[in-house]
């Protein structure tokens, strides 16, 4: 009786050297780095302009009820 053969499942190995290692450790730090100034950018891109849109409108209505207030003033004569 013959044996029955089972085929070998091929084993996929990579073999780097600590150069290697330490270059794909940079290329990842950088990466990272990137994407939290990108992450920090896009933020504060995102906030300040309500920010400064919020304030904008505030110091218009505070003028605009100061004006009143000197027209109210005029008419009535106080």
């Amino acid at each position: 009786m013959a044996a029955v053969r089972k085929n070998q499942v091929k084993k996929i190995r990579f073999e780097l050297t600590r150069s290697a290692i330490a270059g794909i450790a940079v290329i990842v730090f950088c990466l990272f780095l990137w994407m939290f100034l990108l992450g920090v950018w896009a933020g504060q891109s995102l906030l300040l302009p309500a920010y400064g849109k919020k304030a904008l409108v505030t110091v218009e209505k505070v003028k605009a009820v100061e004006s009143q207030a000197v027209k109210t003033e005029k008419k009535t004569g106080k």
